[in-house]
């Protein structure tokens, strides 16, 4: 694999975990924390009060998180911003989260809307890779594989395998049609939502 398929290939796992991200955004019924402050505050009852774990958790110094705790510091890095805002997402409504996965899972599946080279077969056929639009509702089967890999901490590379066979089996392989266990292309991934 060239760099440049392996740097093609992480953008497409990104967008995957991208789609989840904003999916599950979707869901709240009320908006997270939006100070660094407040954010600090939710992250540090989730460690049971300890700010050297939640030091640990960001990546920065314990006495970093007490600065923003106390007020004396406002404007958080970049890089800490970003890890604010992922940390305090993946905390925040557990219970609204864990139902629409439970939902998903056994009886409502996942619709994945993307634009992205899908294909299969000979060059020049209808089958062959190409860009396409496409939106379909996977199974609460593959969808419980999904969520089942994500909640595991699966690598973005079996996650990126276990949407695409998702995708597969919904739009290329429906009813059987002869084409049952042949392999689908999905790469080249230009924009994916995911709704639960």
């Amino acid at each position: 694999m060239t760099d440049d398929d392996a740097q093609r290939a992480a953008q497409n796992r990104a967008r995957i975990l991208d789609g989840f991200a904003r999916a599950e955004r979707a869901l709240f019924t009320r908006p997270a924390p939006k100070s660094a402050r407040a954010r600090m505050k939710f992250l540090r009852t989730r460690e049971k009060g300890s700010t050297k774990s939640l030091a640990q958790r960001l990546g920065v110094s314990r006495k970093t998180v007490q600065r923003y705790l106390s007020g004396a510091s406002t404007k958080p890095t970049k890089r800490l911003e970003e890890a604010l805002t992922q940390e305090t997402e993946s905390e925040w409504q557990p219970q609204v989260r864990a139902q629409a996965w439970q939902r998903a899972a056994s009886s409502g599946g996942l619709v994945i809307s993307c634009r992205a080279c899908f294909g299969f077969g000979l060059k020049g056929t209808s089958d062959s890779g190409r860009v396409r639009d496409i939106s379909v509702a996977v199974s609460a089967s593959h969808a419980a594989a999904i969520l089942a890999a994500q909640e595991e901490g699966a690598t973005e590379s079996d996650l990126h395998e276990a949407v695409a066979e998702a995708i597969a089996d919904a739009y290329f392989r429906r009813e059987g049609g002869g084409r049952a266990g042949l392999p689908v292309k999905f790469t080249d991934i230009q924009w994916l939502n995911i709704a639960f």
